[in-house]
């Protein structure tokens, strides 16, 4: 089998949510830089992760593979088939059979069948007891967070292995111990099962069996169903309950039990967890006997029922298969004997109080009205993520309002520091924020007076401060951003940005004074305007002077060489 945790985090697909730690009921998911991944040493394959993951970022390990190579190796596969297969799959049994033959199992039968037989072996052994608690041990899930979370109630657990472990004991003593056996049904801990049960080879979800059924089926209408396809080795009765809320218990009434025997149904992990915190199993004078499930509303709540029908109609559709049969013997026919192997207990590391009031200073706790306990985080309170973080399973930044405080500070840090003037107005357009170059701005006299309130100018009317109140109202109103490029207000000049924050509901603006550096370069390009036609009359000057000068020039060289081509005519 893969050694993989059966549970696992597609990291690239995490988006540290923190959703499958507010779920977790024993918060093994650690988070490293910013993605959770499973603590598979505290993992009890609850699979409340995978339920809550909104990025489907929490994944089932797939034994699909491991059961095709057991098809190769030629091996006879029986199916141990969970009874909430028929509120899941709308198929009659006999298509469903031909449907798992097609994929390649030889053999379908029905988990049930074992079910029945814990039913009577458990019915014996309450009748037997004089007094005492006993919790079932037919969710693995149940079985595995009791060892890890609450070992003090291992003896309490009925010493009988679960249905699909009693059911595997039935065909391979029926069939023989050369088959296969492969569990499908709702249920992740099932894969954890195997490794300690060793009774059946693999366990499959519905929603593993149901990508199979489409890889091979492409038209369930072309499917050949052979109509006299049954169960082996024959059909179960009441066991088909046991999916249900409430259905162990049902059994155990149906073959009877003595009347000051208590029943108690307890679904979920946490309302388990709640009904043992405090308990003393020993100081019991009666006989109770707990049906323990780790899913709401029973099985047909699993992580992987691969069904988006009303669970009403699943409900229905299960008590609809069960067959009741008019005799229910006394002994069981097959019996697991099941020693539960005492494990490390999972034990939260305690940390002196120092260390954690300076862990809650990490992230802004300060004191007691620092500690929200908003649960953001993933953890119930403050102190169990600052254990968390002791502990190296969590990070500073999953503390919402303390990154909330520290993105503040720097937005509110930016904004202060900006020479140019920043201001937020909401739809009613009233000022949200005002930075001090605003206020020193606009305010004039009453800068003194709005530095002083603790909240500055929020809550001041927009139009009330400046004279182009209109371009917020315009901006708010169209959702668009505008930009005014030296727009003129009286004397001064400005070049005002404003932007959308939240559309129609929110907008800044960024506005700077440019009336002294539209001055100043006015200015310039006036004395640039003064030396260019200064030079040009320069030039135009040493013009008419070089003009006059190479007249003159050339007047005397002409005169020049006229006298010489006198003379030379003379000679000749």
């Amino acid at each position: 089998m893969d050694s993989q945790n059966a549970v696992y985090t597609l990291v690239n697909e995490c988006h540290d949510c923190y959703r499958c730690i507010r779920e977790c009921p024993v918060k093994a998911i650690k988070i490293e830089n910013g993605h959770a991944s499973v603590i598979s040493e505290k993992c009890v394959a609850c699979g409340n992760c995978v339920k809550a993951c909104p990025s489907s970022a929490k994944r089932v390990r797939t034994d699909v593979d491991f059961v095709k190579n057991l098809m190769l190796a030629k091996k006879k596969i029986y199916v141990s088939l969970a009874p909430s297969w028929s509120g899941t799959f709308d198929y009659r049994p006999a298509k469903m059979i031909s449907i798992l033959k097609t994929l390649g199992f030889s053999e379908v039968s029905e988990t049930a069948l074992g079910a029945q037989e814990v039913s009577i072996e458990t019915a014996k052994v309450l009748n037997n007891a004089k007094k005492g608690l006993f919790i079932s041990s037919a969710c693995p899930v149940i079985v595995d967070y009791v060892k890890l979370y609450h070992p003090k109630f291992i003896d309490n657990i009925t010493p009988i292995g679960s249905p699909a472990m009693t059911h595997a004991k039935m065909l391979r003593e029926h069939y023989g111990e050369d088959i296969a056996i492969v569990f499908i049904g709702p249920c992740i801990g099932k894969k954890n099962e195997v490794k300690y049960a060793g009774l059946y080879d693999a366990a499959l979800t519905f929603d593993e069996l149901k990508v199979w059924i489409n890889d091979v089926i492409k038209d369930m209408n072309e499917l050949k169903v052979n109509e006299q396809e049954e169960f082996v080795p024959y059909r179960a009765n009441e066991g088909a309950l046991y999916p249900i809320d409430g259905g162990m218990n049902e059994t155990l009434r149906k073959i009877g039990i003595k009347k000051d025997i208590q029943l108690i149904d307890i679904c979920g992990l946490l309302n388990f967890g709640k009904a043992l915190d405090n308990l003393e199993p020993d100081k019991f004078d009666k006989v109770v006997f707990v049906e323990a499930l780790s899913c709401e509303g029973g099985c047909v709540g699993g992580p992987c029922i691969s069904t988006k029908r009303p669970g009403l109609n699943v409900v229905s559709d299960v008590l609809s298969n069960v067959n009741e049969r008019d005799y229910i013997p006394k002994e069981p026919k097959t019996v697991v004997p099941y020693e539960i192997k005492r494990e490390r207990k999972i034990v939260n590391s305690e940390y002196p109080l120092e260390d954690i009031l300076k862990t809650l200073k990490r992230i802004g706790k300060h004191s007691v009205d620092d500690e929200l306990n908003c649960g953001g985080c993933g953890y119930a309170t403050c102190r169990d993520l600052a254990k968390a973080l002791l502990a190296g399973e969590a990070e500073p930044s999953m503390c919402v309002s303390y990154m909330r405080k520290i993105a503040m500070r720097k937005a509110a840090a930016l904004v202060r520091s900006m020479p140019a003037a920043v201001v937020m107005v909401d739809s009613e357009y009233n000022i949200l924020e005002a930075n001090d170059s605003f206020m020193r701005m606009f305010t004039g006299d009453m800068y003194d007076i709005f530095k002083a309130r603790p909240d500055g100018m929020r809550g001041a009317a927009i139009d009330r401060i400046i004279d182009f109140a209109e371009l917020f109202k315009t901006a708010i109103n169209t959702g668009k951003d505008l930009h005014k490029e030296r727009y003129a207000v009286k004397n001064r000049l400005y070049d005002i940005n404003i932007f959308t924050i939240e559309e129609h509901q929110i907008v800044g603006a960024v506005i700077t004074d440019v009336t002294q550096s539209e001055t100043n370069r006015e200015k310039i390009a006036q004395k640039a305007h003064e030396v260019i036609n200064k030079n040009i009359s320069i030039v135009q000057e040493i013009a008419c002077l070089l003009g006059e000068h190479m007249v003159e020039t050339e007047t005397l060289l002409s005169s020049i060489a006229n006298d010489f081509d006198d003379k030379d005519e003379a000679e000749e």
